[in-house]
């Protein structure tokens, strides 16, 4: 059984739609009741497999025990968790708000330290399991304008390293996938920008934007046995962007 957050759209869809594919019960969550019900409803349809949807913010931890408590209620059992949500914001030091920087670091840090910590009994009482941490090339190297965004997102790797060591002895891995640019629905507004087009033709060996579908061999990996020998590790999907 999977829990995937920030699954209503983009990469969080695309993996819980994998792991449905790969025979697990999935579910998703969003903070948007009608996107996730939908998402939710079109992969179970998709798969034949039981995917729901469920509503919560991964920065509230009252919200955070409730979805865990259903889905130890409907399933009785987690395996795998995906911490997929996030938000990236963007600006430079001095344009963006303490209040930004405080968000980020709510969703993209605190939310998947929340879930870690919901699950970490479920976990146990399953006798292992994967954690799999969508962060980012941002959280291995940096750039301007996104103090906010890699700060948040290192952070994510760093907190991956931690409970890597700390949940190797229960037969919990835990890993980081470090996406690249992908054409989500954030970033195709964007794909046109001559920034946009410089990154691509100049600092991604591929040069070009990844497919939301290539995130999911990534995951799968990740996810399963195939990676029993696998913890605290980053795995970049970046068409070679770090490369360089």
């Amino acid at each position: 059984m999977a829990i995937v957050t920030g699954g209503s759209r983009g990469l969080g869809a695309s993996i819980g739609e994998a792991l449905s594919w790969a025979g697990a019960s999935v579910a998703l969550t969003s903070r948007t009741p009608d996107l996730i019900a939908g998402r939710a409803s079109a992969i179970g349809e998709l798969t034949g497999h039981q995917v729901v949807g469920l509503v919560g913010d991964v920065s509230d931890p009252d919200q955070v025990s409730r979805v865990v408590s259903e889905v130890m209620d409907r399933f009785g059992r987690i395996d795998i968790l995906v911490n997929n949500a996030g938000v990236n914001v963007r600006g430079a030091i001095g344009e963006i708000e303490p209040k930004d920087f405080d968000y980020s670091l709510a969703v993209n840090v605190a939310g998947p330290w929340l879930m870690c910590r919901a699950v970490e009994p479920a976990l146990r009482q399953a006798g292992g399991g994967r954690v799999v941490n969508i962060a980012s090339t941002f959280g291995v190297v940096g750039a301007a304008n996104r103090s906010a965004y890699a700060s948040s997102k290192g952070a994510l790797v760093n907190l991956t390293r931690a409970l890597a060591i700390e949940w190797a002895p229960l037969g919990i891995t835990v890993n980081t996938i470090a996406p690249g640019p992908f054409l989500t629905d954030m970033n195709i507004p964007l794909k046109d920008s001559e920034h946009a087009k410089r990154v691509i033709a100049n600092e991604i060996a591929l040069q070009r934007w990844g497919e939301i579908h290539e995130i999911q061999g990534a995951v799968l990996y990740l996810a399963s046995d195939a990676s029993s020998y696998v913890t605290g590790s980053v795995l970049t999907v970046d068409g070679g962007w770090t490369a360089h």
